[in-house]
């Protein structure tokens, strides 16, 4: 059960739907890949808190699915590292009530409240 929702919390943090001025959106999944394509380029210029933790959060929780149980604190760090981003969307999401960024992000949260409930028992 661990794995699983590990994983669901990996692939539902690949959808947060990012949203910025000029109609510009894209999936969290798409930036991800932009930002991997330039930093084969250029490594200084994807430096940013809001770039590598979550992909650091991901990897973590990636990681995570290889162990035979599933390790507390790594999923802890990579949901953590993780809910920066995700946190992000649903408050630029209700800031400017746009139901999209709020859905988007919503998997994740409730998966994250039962990752807790369940290392909780």
């Amino acid at each position: 059960m661990k794995k699983i929702l590990n994983l669901c919390l990996l692939i539902s943090s690949l959808f947060g739907l990012l949203e910025w001025g000029g109609g510009n959106k894209s999936f969290l999944f798409q930036a991800e890949w932009e930002i991997i394509q330039k930093a084969a380029e250029n490594p200084q210029s994807v430096l940013h808190p809001f770039t590598v933790l979550p992909m650091l959060g991901q990897l973590l929780l990636l990681i995570t699915l290889f162990q035979k149980t599933p390790g507390k604190w790594l999923t802890y760090i990579g949901m953590g590292m993780l809910s920066l981003i995700m946190l992000m969307v649903l408050l630029i999401g209700l800031l400017e009530m746009n139901w999209k960024m709020i859905l988007s992000a919503m998997p994740f949260l409730v998966v994250s409240v039962m990752i807790i409930r369940n290392r909780r028992k």
